[in-house]
């Protein structure tokens, strides 16, 4: 004989300390995030299709986000879901990239139709075969 156990959504369930600190970090970024964005708790419910105090809920890590729901709320609040796990430091600090200015330099470069973006690739293709140029006869010159 199968019993079925059916969990309501007001049902408590007990969550380890770990769980709870995740949750409570979670919400952490949710509100920042909200916030940054200059978005209300009761205008993210509305895009979720929730009530305000669920996202209150949410934010304060009292309720638990059902895992459905977290790629829309990433969408509304513009990030990723690593963000929002809390993933996303981590990678920046461990990633060598660009410097801020040149990566500022690159989004705007990809925000240009596909034509500019190809002339500013040749003018930058030029800039760097002289910038060579001119250091190899610079490191000749300081040899001799």
């Amino acid at each position: 004989m199968a019993v079925l156990l059916q969990i309501s959504s007001t049902t408590a369930m007990s969550i380890t300390s770990e769980e709870r600190e995740f949750f409570i970090a979670l919400g952490e970024r949710i509100a920042r995030l909200r916030k940054e964005h200059g978005i209300t708790q009761t205008q993210l419910a509305e895009r979720l299709g929730v009530s305000q105090q669920t996202i209150q809920a949410y934010e304060s890590g009292k309720r638990r986000i059902q895992v459905a729901a977290l790629p829309e709320l990433a969408r509304l609040l513009a990030t990723t879901l690593e963000e929002l796990f809390g993933q996303q430091q981590e990678t920046t600090v461990r990633k060598r990239g660009p410097a801020p200015k040149w990566q500022q330099q690159l989004e705007a470069i990809d925000q240009l139709p596909k034509s500019q973006q190809k002339f500013v690739a040749q003018m930058l293709d030029a800039l760097i075969a002289q910038a060579t140029t001119k250091a190899s006869s610079e490191g000749r010159e300081v040899l001799q």
